[in-house]
């Protein structure tokens, strides 16, 4: 006897459901007394179960995600191509903080191992940051870097080196309004709690965006300023020298004993299927609940991934003003992409759709999972720093790695990245622990994946077993205990500034 193909149906109202089968169905495959499969449907895509008639609506996680474009058979194949996309809902109608989720029990006694900073926040990495003022010292700075990573084992205690390399700095509207965005998230990755509270940062000269600008009190010390020196080896030299004095301070750090309420976690997803939003995402988002229940800072992000599901969070709000914040963010978005003649549904890529995502509604509804049940403490703009403990709405780009700077910006000292499709993507700033949505995916990429949530959807385990799971490695992962295979291999993505202001 053949063994049954699995569908998963996320809510009662949904008439579809997505194909578990890494083989896909093939037609004419009986699925249940009145379902059979009318056609070859691939593994993450949707099935009609029932008729769908032309202008009818096609439900997945109890919303609406689109309209048929002709008529669909039951037992048929849905792709992305018979889906018309709905209209965002209207900003001004969403309610705010109107079911305003109640505290979880709190989690008492949770700690892991940092580095406490003087300021009192705590890194989970012990790294010497190479803040840049422009890009033009790029070529030298990295000349640098290399002779100064030859010094790493004198520094036992050191993890690492960060130059802070970007496009930004010259040739830019530097006093345009949303300059404001670059500028704040260089301040703010520079003074990242892995790096110890301390500074070097490398100016040519002649930019925009002098070293004053970012920071009013540096001193001497902390900077290098290229069209001072003497030539190239004078440069290199003048960079190795301050380098060498703040990795002789780092050295002498050693981690202690920390609540897990001076966490800082960022959530992200990339290369995302429709497995995400009922495996990793979910699991994701319990592990989320986790951390605020401990008293931890959590970070969701990406705006146009929120968009379309934004009428579900609004209501989570904790106040009006988080709440009008929130929608604030949104409608910034809405006019950014206006202005560049594209809309929201810009955002899946080829490869969402190939694992079953039909647009960007389904799409942002799964990926809203991410964030668990908590109320929304805070909403940031893109760069700013978080402020408060428990469940916050940082605004970013989707874009991996925009969304990554904008996130280390806001303070994450580790990120969770869940992955349908796959990425090798890896911070070098913050631990990346990247959780698979699919058997297949955890598989076949064994050496890149950290955890496999895609036993969710065979019935091995189950959305809180896998949450503890994440929860319990960001602990280790954040305490040093055990390494995360993007840092294991040493896999680190640029920094990539989200600047929508002109370049002149």
């Amino acid at each position: 006897m053949s063994k049954k193909p699995l569908l998963i149906r996320v809510n009662p109202m949904d008439n579809v459901e997505i194909v578990v089968d890494e083989a896909g169905i093939k037609a004419g495959t009986i699925l249940s007394e009145d379902l059979t499969a009318g056609e070859d449907i691939p593994q993450g895509h949707k099935i009609a179960l029932q008729n769908i008639e032309v202008g009818d609506t096609i439900i997945r996680y109890g919303e609406v995600i689109g309209y048929a474009k002709s008529t669909i058979q039951k037992g048929s194949w849905i792709d992305e191509t018979m889906v018309v996309l709905p209209a965002a809902k209207p900003l001004e109608e969403l309610s705010v903080a109107t079911k305003v989720p109640k505290p979880l029990p709190v989690l008492e006694g949770q700690t892991f191992l940092g580095y406490r900073n003087k300021d009192g926040r705590v890194g989970t990495k012990n790294m010497l940051g190479i803040t840049t003022s422009v890009q033009c010292v790029e070529g030298v700075l990295n000349i640098a870097v290399e002779q100064i990573k030859s010094l790493l084992p004198n520094y036992p205690n050191v993890d690492g080196i960060m130059p802070i390399n970007h496009n930004y700095g010259c040739g830019v509207a530097i006093n345009a309004p949303e300059a404001i965005i670059p500028i704040r998230t260089l301040r703010n990755l520079s003074t990242h709690p892995n790096f110890g509270g301390e500074m070097l940062m490398v100016s040519l000269g002649c930019e925009k965006l002098m070293p004053e600008r970012l920071f009013s009190d540096i001193i001497p010390e902390n900077l290098v300023m290229l069209q001072d020196e003497m030539g190239f080896m004078p440069m290199v030299e003048a960079i190795v020298f301050k380098a060498k004095v703040i990795l002789e301070r780092l050295n002498k750090r050693v981690r202690e004993v920390c609540p897990v309420s001076d966490l800082v976690i960022g959530l992200q997803c990339g290369g995302s299927d429709s497995f995400s939003g009922v495996t990793s995402n979910p699991a994701v988002g319990h592990t989320a609940d986790l951390l605020v229940r401990a008293g931890a800072t959590v970070l969701f992000s990406e705006v146009s991934e929120v968009r379309d599901g934004v009428h579900l969070l609004t209501p989570r709000a904790i106040n009006q003003e988080v709440g009008d914040k929130l929608k604030k963010e949104m409608a910034w978005y809405d006019d950014y992409l206006a202005r560049g003649c594209v809309d929201r549904d810009a955002n899946p890529t080829p490869g969402n759709k190939k694992g079953g995502l039909a647009n960007i509604v389904e799409k942002s509804l799964g990926s809203i999972a991410k964030s668990g049940s908590s109320a929304i403490v805070e909403v940031l703009s893109p760069g700013e720093k978080a402020t408060k403990k428990g469940l916050v709405y940082a605004a970013t780009p989707a874009s991996d790695f925009v969304c990554g700077t904008c996130q280390l910006a806001s303070g994450i000292t580790l990120q969770v990245f869940t992955t349908g499709r796959g990425t090798p993507y890896g911070l070098a700033m913050a631990p990346v622990i990247k959780v698979a949505s699919r058997n297949a995916l955890a598989d076949r990429w064994r050496d890149l994946i950290d955890i496999n949530a895609g036993k969710i959807a065979t019935g091995e385990a189950t959305i809180e077993s896998v949450g503890q799971e994440i929860y319990d490695m960001i602990l280790d992962v954040a305490s040093g205990k055990k390494q995360t295979w993007a840092d294991r291999w040493g896999i680190e993505n640029a920094i990539c500034l989200f600047n929508p202001a002109p370049v002149t």
